[in-house]
């Protein structure tokens, strides 16, 4: 699992990423002073989406958070107006999301935003409470954020389930992929790359493709004339990183799409790539900076580690503190030897494994883990002993007892191409379902009110 700043986190969860057409200019409603017997404006409605509304004022708040989250990043901000277009439309389909995700009966409970929270602040190196208290400094009251956290986990499950049913990896791409990863470099490589996409319609007429053919073309004049490529992701990208200056971080070279891994192939970090052709629309990307990671492209042995745990789930009675207590006190015993960890699992772990003491036997990279417990797994030395790990099932102590390195079988290899592949393709699917779901979604404009 990625990790983002807290800043980037708080920012994202403030609703700052989908996608955006224009509107007209907004005027700010207002609470000037008037005659006695007119009421004073306070609000406005801005646009209704389906049969829910955006108003002024959420739009205020929404376009002073993004212009901390820039200025905090170091890019330059456009101006007012269009910060309200590339907003408007951003949190247009936030909306739609949000709504087809309650049509669908997708609901967050308490208790998984309450981990997800925990989850975020250790990421961060800090209590929740410390993630709290900076919050509320930086002006987003914590019953706010709250909210707009468990509207963001609703918008990535809608998403995953919508995107993923669209997937299809033929046994053919699976043949080419491994014939590629056996014929390829010795190391692998990370790129680090910004995107801007302007996007065409869906059944898009040749007008429409000129007129946004030209507004790629003005972006990419403007960055030959120096003009800051983040600047211009948040005011003309319709992409899914607009407001985050296009940063789309680092990928492995694999899991790129080809059309994008061509058109970077030749580019020094810092350069931009001309303007490429996709179903989707007119991209431009820019090459932040490439690296090469650890791993050995083509090679068929993998780690894999013999592996005990200790479940413990919080339940209304028994808070997440004392959990994490209790298996904090149950380490110090074990390493103590007043205790062994097969016993101290059978007696505690809630895990179906307890019975044989914690037992999950041999485990390949990938192999039914969540990402949380994999990391905590791979860091661990023979025989030590985690802190307790929070996932989404409860926390562990978990031990490896073993290592070793193993040749993977052929469906173990073409399983792994086959989820490399899906990543590959999954940006442009999400992008491809979020266009769809835009032009479903019903849409009206609104002036100020009088």
């Amino acid at each position: 699992m990625k990790q983002r700043t807290l800043f980037t986190l708080i920012a994202v969860s403030a609703g700052l990423f989908a996608q955006s057409p224009a509107i007209a200019q907004l005027k700010q409603a207002t609470s000037v002073s008037a005659p006695a017997s007119k009421p004073k404006l306070v609000n406005s409605i801005v646009v209704v989406v389906n049969d829910e509304v955006i108003t002024r004022q959420e739009l205020n708040e929404q376009i002073s958070a993004l212009e901390k989250r820039l200025k905090a990043q170091g890019t330059q901000a456009p101006n007012r107006a269009e910060l309200e277009k590339q907003l408007v439309e951003r949190m247009i389909l936030d909306r739609a999301q949000i709504q087809l995700a309650k049509e669908n009966g997708m609901r967050v409970d308490d208790l998984t935003l309450d981990r997800t929270l925990v989850k975020m602040a250790e990421q961060n190196k800090m209590s929740l409470q410390e993630m709290r208290n900076q919050i509320e400094r930086e002006g987003t009251p914590y019953a706010k954020f709250r909210e707009e956290i468990r509207d963001e986990i609703m918008m990535q499950r809608i998403r995953d389930r919508e995107v993923e049913s669209k997937l299809f990896i033929s046994e053919s791409e699976v043949d080419n992929y491994l014939a590629q990863e056996s014929a390829g470099k010795a190391a692998k490589q990370e790129l680090n790359l910004a995107h801007i996409l302007v996007r065409l319609p869906e059944n898009a007429t040749a007008e429409q493709i000129s007129a946004k053919r030209a507004r790629a073309e003005e972006v990419a004049a403007k960055l030959q004339a120096g003009e800051d490529f983040g600047r211009l992701a948040v005011t003309y990208s319709d992409s899914a990183e607009a407001l985050k200056g296009g940063d789309i971080g680092w990928r492995e070279q694999d899991k790129i799409p080809p059309l994008f891994l061509d058109a970077v192939a030749k580019l020094q970090p810092g350069q931009a790539s001309a303007i490429i052709r996709s179903p989707n629309g007119f991209h431009i990307l820019k090459l932040n900076g490439k690296r090469t990671n650890d791993g050995k492209a083509g090679s068929d042995l993998v780690q894999q580690s013999r592996v005990r745990h200790i479940l413990i789930k919080p339940t209304q009675i028994v808070p997440d503190a004392e959990v994490r207590q209790k298996l904090a006190d149950l380490k110090k015993k074990i390493e103590a030897g007043q205790i062994s960890f097969e016993d101290a699992a059978k007696a505690n772990s809630v895990d179906s494994s307890a019975a044989k003491g914690g037992e999950l036997g041999w485990i390949f990279p990938g192999d039914a883990l969540v990402p949380e417990f994999e990391q905590a797994m791979n860091k661990l030395k023979v025989n030590e002993i985690s802190e307790p790990v929070q996932t989404q099932f409860g926390y562990h102590l978990i031990q490896v007892l073993e290592r070793k390195s193993d040749e993977q079988s052929k469906d173990r290899k073409r399983a792994a191409a086959r989820q490399a592949l899906r990543e590959r393709k999954f940006d442009e699917a999400l992008q491809e379902w979020l266009r769809e779901l835009r032009d479903k979604t019903y849409v009206e404009y609104r002036t100020e009110e009088k």
